[in-house]
């Protein structure tokens, strides 16, 4: 049985980290941290999980406790697990980071985004981009992985298949992007309350939003080029889901792009081709792991619309954790992971 630890479980990729691992077949929660509710069961703040982790607690982060798991999930905010990532990669244990702490491999580029100085510059090298669809191989065996941000996820599978194929111009792609309120967390903010956003829709973070340079870094990886990438996000009135609108010239005709899809992704256990001329909805993967996509070229020219649907706290967030945690150990990547989503 694997032994997991989880730093900072109050939030809503830690509760789905716990949802996710409750039914998982190899894995058992030892720890799970969190400062501000030391002591309180985790069954009294989720009631959802009674039944499964009745006798487990929050405490305070101890690195010889969490260091006797084999697996450490960090679901904190940017900052915290640069700080205790070395010394926990001393025991022995694997770290796999929820937040943005070491998905860029730039320092300069990470404090330029996020406000502050890289926290640990020397695992950059060492630390793993948790895209299973790019990086499966890097994945399996590694001690530091990084697992994506919802929005890159949805972006760059969808944009993915055509710059490996140079097919796609990379000078002008476009992400037009939408994303439920738990995408902003847990915490009690005024903009994310249910009178701020029901029945409203707005775009945020145009001039600059910190998951583009996530997107660009993983886009150029796939074009082997510099891209050219406007994104912006926003906010809809719905719980959980990603819905991502790309665009991308795609000057030759003579392509298939839809056998084009379904060969890049056909041994993908977690991305679904959709048929020609679907239009996927965020409802059909509401607490799966699974990425929809659809791709289509409207009358005929050269633009190409990719649309891209995700959970983003389970293939946005801590399902894509648990995939990359099966990879990383040599366990079957659909273990924990096979449930379809819930519809309605």
């Amino acid at each position: 049985m694997i032994k997991i630890g989880i730093v900072g479980g109050t939030g809503y990729t830690g509760v789905e980290l716990l949802r996710l691992l409750a039914t998982h077949p190899e894995a058992h929660v030892e720890i799970i941290t969190s400062r501000s509710e030391e002591g309180v069961r985790v069954a009294d703040m989720y009631p959802n999980l009674r039944g499964h982790y009745d006798d487990l607690a929050f405490s305070v982060p101890d690195t010889a406790a969490l260091g006797r798991c084999d697996v450490v999930f960090f679901a904190t905010p940017h900052g915290v697990a640069h700080a205790l990532a070395a010394e926990l990669l001393a025991t022995g244990t694997r770290i796999i980071d929820l937040s943005a702490d070491f998905r860029l491999r730039d320092a300069d580029v990470w404090a330029k985004w996020y406000g502050q100085p890289h926290g640990a510059p020397e695992l950059l090298g060492e630390a793993v981009y948790g895209l299973p669809e790019v990086n499966r191989e890097a994945i399996r065996g590694a001690r530091l992985i990084a697992v994506p941000g919802c929005y890159p996820t949805s972006v760059q599978l969808g944009l993915i298949p055509l710059l490996e194929a140079g097919l796609a111009r990379t000078d002008n792609l476009i992400a037009d992007c939408k994303s439920g309120v738990s995408g902003a967390g847990r915490g009690a903010k005024v903009s994310s309350l249910f009178g701020e956003t029901t029945e409203s829709m707005k775009a945020y973070g145009v001039a600059g939003h910190r998951h583009l340079p996530e997107i660009s870094q993983g886009l150029q990886r796939a074009a082997g080029a510099e891209v050219g990438l406007t994104f912006v996000p926003h906010l809809t009135p719905m719980i959980r889901g990603i819905h991502s609108t790309l665009y991308a010239q795609v000057p030759d005709h003579s392509v298939d792009l839809q056998k084009l899809f379904a060969e890049r992704y056909a041994n993908e256990p977690f991305v679904d081709v959709m048929p020609a001329g679907s239009h996927p909805e965020t409802r059909s993967v509401r607490g799966a792991n699974v990425c929809r996509l659809a791709v289509h070229r409207p009358q005929g020219g050269d633009l190409v619309v990719v649309l891209s649907v995700i959970d983003n706290l389970v293939k946005g967030a801590s399902g894509q954790a648990i995939q990359n945690m099966n990879i990383a150990l040599g366990l079957d990547e659909r273990m924990g992971l096979a449930h379809p989503a819930l519809m309605p």
